[in-house]
Parts: C-alpha cells; structure tokens; sequence
C-alpha cells in the first residue's frame, strides 16, 4: 500500500491581541516581508486587501506600517479627504505601488469608480482598502482582509488577519512560518 504524504493545508487565518502598539507595527513588518516576498516571485502580481473595523481601530495605523515596512520613507498620510494616496515601491527589481484608500467620506457606493480608481485594482502592486463596506459590494474581490478590534486601552488591539483567495493564502502561508 502506497501510503500518500500529508500536504498541509494553507493557513486561512491568523489572529493576534497586540498589547502595545509595537505588537501591531511588528505584524505589519511580518505581513510585508510576507507581502514582498509574494508580490516578487509572481510577475506583474496583485493584492486586494480590506481594513475592517470601527472607528479608531488603527486601521490608519495599520497600514501606515505597513507601507512603511515595505520600503516607503516617507510619511504615510491618511486618504481620508483624497480618499486615494498611492505609494510607489521599488521592490527587488520591480516598482510597484500600494493604492490606500479611506472610503468613510464616500456618499455613494459608485463614487470610488467615478473617481478613476478602478484601474488601480488591475495594476501591479495592492491596494488597500479602509472601510470597504461603504462600497456596498463595487469593489473587486478581496485577496486578504484584515479586522481590527480597539481594546481596553488605546494601544491595544485585536487583529484577526484572513486569507480569502489563493493568493491570500500564500502570503498569509509565509507568515505564518515567520511567525514560529
């Protein structure tokens, strides 16, 4: 009998409580070491990723570490009022860019696409996207979404990170072994 070895499955989901807030940018610095070595190894590769949560979660924050960990120098502004704010990244022998959009200003759920920003989600690179849901179901799918809880203290956050797609869970498959 020919026994068939044990492939295991891709890692769907990780959930972290950052007490401080250098928990929360030590995950943001994971997940794009993760992101990179990713988006490197797929030519011409993209990424849709969701920040969930309510308000003063550290959605902002978030990914303001993010982005800062993958190579931007710098500052990470909130596209709250440009609901927009690209990033350009030279990434090994690739330039990419991450798209951060804030759509909690958005009054219609057509306005994003109005705006021109559709063809962000074809290019090279992520976007990233806060409060989603004000979209009511426009955008394109997502790779990866991120949920955010605020804790007792200010500093302290719940962060649950869930891959979606494949691509999702490759990513999140290489922080996960980060994380031993």
């Amino acid at each position: 009998m020919v026994q068939t070895p044990i492939i295991p499955s891709p890692i769907t989901a990780i959930e972290l409580d950052c007490r401080q807030e250098t928990g929360t940018a030590i995950l943001a610095k994971q997940l794009a070491a993760s992101l990179e070595k990713f988006l490197t190894q797929q030519a011409n590769s993209h990424l849709n990723i969701s920040l969930e949560g309510d308000l003063g979660a550290g959605k902002t924050t978030f990914a303001r570490y993010l982005i800062q960990a993958l190579g931007h120098d710098g500052k990470v502004k909130s596209p709250t009022y440009t609901l927009c704010e690209p990033y350009p990244l030279q990434l090994k022998d690739q330039v990419l860019t991450v798209h951060h959009f804030d759509l909690y200003r958005m009054r219609d759920p057509l306005e994003w696409q109005e705006a021109g920003f559709a063809e962000h989600f074809d290019a090279p690179g992520i976007c990233m996207i806060e409060w989603p849901e004000k979209a009511e179901g426009t955008l394109p799918d997502f790779d990866i979404q991120i949920q955010l809880s605020a804790g007792a203290d200010e500093n302290e956050r719940a962060i649950k990170i869930n891959a979606i797609t494949e691509s999702g869970k490759m990513a999140l498959q290489e922080l996960k072994a980060m994380r031993k």
